[in-house]
């Protein structure tokens, strides 16, 4: 289920210096996986290792796993341009793919962005679709499209009930912590948190042991992948503060709609593909945005991902699934 073809805008990792904006290319972009290239993540000694998806069976992974999840983001149910005029049609792709996994999934988590325009007709097509995906509970995020025509109100009606605030809440699942976050309120001055919502965090980690395992899930990566474009979250190092005393802290998100893993510390930080189109590598364009790709390849830069929990390891194995009808 992976494509080693790297789109033509894959960014050149050979710089090893410092670039005037003070970003070490090399090292940023070394951690960059673009999508289709799917991998498993292990502990190794207290080192994160990994393998592509082809050369470890999800058969062998399901059956070592207490239970796995999937993770789909960024569906834009609304948009329709060139990059992809079709978006229902490949949200049912993604949703074909965790129908066809091995072990049926526990949970599906949705990192937002789940319309376009936040319209109601958006917002009843993408629910009707996401009843079809064979998994345990579904739980959702909410992105700032959801947002984006009337504050949020038809996203809290339909995925907020029981929720805090704007949309934050925690739920236990198997012995995992996980986490919904809403860092999406002000794009427009980077992703953020706030004080209510970063306060309520703190407090809800307080009666946890250590050695409980994190599952945190927000649209916006929580680190500070390209701030240039509003890809992080201005109070994100604040979060993550609340998690040092953890020894396995996942984090989940989307809003960049490709593929960028890192490990630090105790946390792995990994943003998922969307459903609907791709955006260029950071600085590889104008501005952020859809990006057009070659007929046919569409595809290649769309995907899922899966999410096993193995009883004992430090980290969870994620692996990238794209939409290729051949991965």
């Amino acid at each position: 289920m992976s494509d080693q073809h790297l789109p033509e805008s894959a960014p050149d990792t050979s710089a090893s210096t410092p670039s005037a904006d003070g970003i070490d290319r090399r090292n940023f972009l070394s951690c960059m996986a673009w999508a289709g290239t799917g991998l498993i993540w292990s502990m190794v000694g207290g080192v994160p290792t990994s393998k592509l998806f082809a050369a470890t069976p999800s058969s062998h992974a399901a059956a070592q796993s207490s239970f796995s999840f999937v993770q789909i983001s960024d569906s834009h149910i609304g948009f329709n341009k060139p990059a992809n005029q079709d978006v229902t049609g490949t949200l049912k792709i993604a949703l074909d793919k965790i129908n066809a996994l091995p072990t049926t999934p526990e949970l599906l988590l949705h990192t937002g962005d789940i319309t376009h325009s936040a319209k109601p007709a958006e917002f009843d097509t993408a629910q009707q679709l996401i009843k079809s995906a064979k998994a345990g509970e579904t739980f959702y995020v909410p992105g700032e499209h959801d947002f984006s025509s009337d504050d949020g109100a038809q996203y809290m009606a339909r995925f907020g009930k029981g929720t805090l605030g704007t949309g934050w809440y925690s739920f236990n699942h198997r012995g995992v912590h996980f986490i919904g976050l809403n860092n999406c309120l002000q794009i427009d001055a980077l992703g953020k948190l706030g004080p209510e919502q970063l306060a309520w965090l703190k407090q809800d980690l307080t009666d946890l042991s250590a050695s409980t395992p994190i599952v945190i899930f927000a649209h916006i990566p929580l680190w500070m992948v390209y701030p240039e474009w509003g890809w992080g979250t201005k109070d994100g190092a604040e979060a993550l503060s609340y998690f040092k005393r953890f020894g396995s802290v996942t984090v989940l998100n989307g809003h960049i709609h490709q593929v960028v893993q890192k490990v630090e510390g105790n946390v792995a930080f990994h943003t998922a593909t969307s459903t609907a189109f791709p955006q260029p590598a950071p600085g590889k364009a104008p501005s952020a945005g859809p990006m057009m790709v070659p007929a046919g390849k569409l595809r290649s830069v769309l995907g899922i991902t899966e999410v096993q929990y193995i009883a004992k390891h430090s980290h969870l194995a994620i692996v990238d699934a794209s939409l290729a009808e051949n991965a």
